[in-house]
């Protein structure tokens, strides 16, 4: 088999909305640029995701210059600063993470509020915002925006083809919503992927991704579609009481990234 190939770069810059593929991109400290710094809270500011909110997923991001804009059924287009400089400062909640939130503008809270028919608003995290990885995986300088728990997850392209060999109906990638994806490898190799190099990039594998229900959200009809991916996935890949697809990742060294870079296994289980 050839070297292991990026072959997908993806970002999602509002959290649980719709994802941007790149050619390339910048990883940072938190993760690549402009991933996950925008998210949509609760009038209690606690996070909101398609797991409660499964119409997200119809939410369509696209970068325009300097503007992250906004697109979703019934709605009129909403702008947005991709990186604002200022903001009215908040405090919000993300899996038991506080951390510092600037909240947008009114009209974003209308928008948001209309479409998923609750009081909710968008909020960015800015830089100075302090929310660490998880210490038992990362150091404590490590930060990381809105994802989950990590800046970074990677799948390959024969991990998703066997899943598919094994389901009904087969799933495109971005139902499981990486940041990389690889190619030119076996199936689940990153499994046993302990560091790697990706151009001037290198980084850590740190834990498997558990795997939740909103991978059985359909992302082109915005609803749960039923017991599938979990119900197969669970069939052979439960650890720990949980369903594992794909591995979290966070970087070392920092740089640019491009679509179609070699992927160097540095070290391995």
């Amino acid at each position: 088999m050839t070297n292991p190939i990026l072959s997908q770069l993806n970002i999602y810059p509002l959290k649980s909305a719709s994802g941007i593929s790149l050619d390339n991109s910048f990883m940072e400290q938190r993760g690549l640029a402009h991933d996950r710094r925008w998210m949509v809270v609760d009038d209690s500011g606690q996070f909101m995701t398609q797991r409660t909110c499964p119409s997200m997923a119809l939410i369509y991001t696209e970068l325009v210059g300097q503007t992250l804009t906004l697109n979703a059924p019934r709605m009129s287009e909403l702008s947005l600063p991709l990186f604002p400089t200022k903001g009215e400062s908040q405090e919000v909640e993300i899996w038991g993470d506080r951390c510092e939130a600037w909240t947008a503008n009114y009209q974003s809270e209308l928008w948001i509020s209309e479409y998923l028919r609750k009081s909710c608003k968008i909020v960015f995290m800015p830089d100075h915002s302090n929310r660490p990885v998880d210490p038992d995986y990362a150091p404590a300088q490590n930060q990381v925006s809105f994802s989950d728990g990590f800046p970074l997850l990677l799948i390959s392209e024969s991990s998703l083809s066997d899943l598919n060999n094994r389901l009904p109906e087969a799933l495109a990638m971005k139902r499981f919503r990486p940041n990389m994806v690889v190619k030119n490898t076996e199936p689940y190799a990153e499994d046993n992927w302990k560091k790697i190099r990706i151009g001037e990039c290198e980084f850590k594998i740190v834990k498997s991704c558990s795997r939740c229900i909103l991978t059985t959200v359909d992302p082109d009809t915005g609803k749960f579609s039923g017991k599938e991916p979990l119900h197969t996935l669970a069939g052979y890949r439960k650890q720990n009481g949980n369903v594992q697809f794909g591995q979290n990742l966070i970087a070392t060294i920092n740089g640019k990234l491009s679509v179609g870079m070699p992927v160097e296994i540095v070290t391995q289980s």
